[in-house]
């Protein structure tokens, strides 16, 4: 695989991480913990790409993305936290009761930590690359 596609992963990983500051700025919680769940995945997967030399897998879950990473046991505990919960973030279009949830639980607050987290963890998983 060639390195403008693990390039491409960064650059929407990148792209993905602004958007979530952006959503701060509109608090727009949501889809800052949204976008946040979409970053760690694109830099995910330009590891992957790096790593396996291969397409990623078609999943939206992060757990399974990092089980097939060699840096998974570098991770503490608090990386793997964020990971699980970014996780529950991935939103499908068509469970609205989902979406009603998790936007109650997400206050300004909470979405500041999320963000905060993610570019701590999108640094870290950079040096991978």
């Amino acid at each position: 695989m060639s390195q403008k596609i693990i390039d491409n992963w960064i650059s929407l990983a990148e792209y993905d991480l602004a958007t979530a500051h952006d959503m701060l700025k509109a608090n727009r919680y949501l889809y800052v913990a949204f976008m946040c769940q979409q970053a760690i995945e694109k830099i995910l997967k330009a590891c992957y790409v790096k790593k396996q030399r291969s397409t990623p897998p078609y999943t939206h879950n992060l757990l399974r993305l990092i089980k097939e990473l060699s840096f998974k046991n570098e991770m503490n505990d608090e990386m793997m936290g964020t990971v699980e919960e970014l996780n529950s973030y991935y939103i499908e279009s068509r469970y609205t009761e989902d979406i009603e949830e998790i936007s109650k639980l997400l206050t300004e607050a909470k979405a500041v930590s999320i963000l905060n987290s993610t570019k701590g963890l999108f640094e870290w998983i950079k040096t991978k690359l």
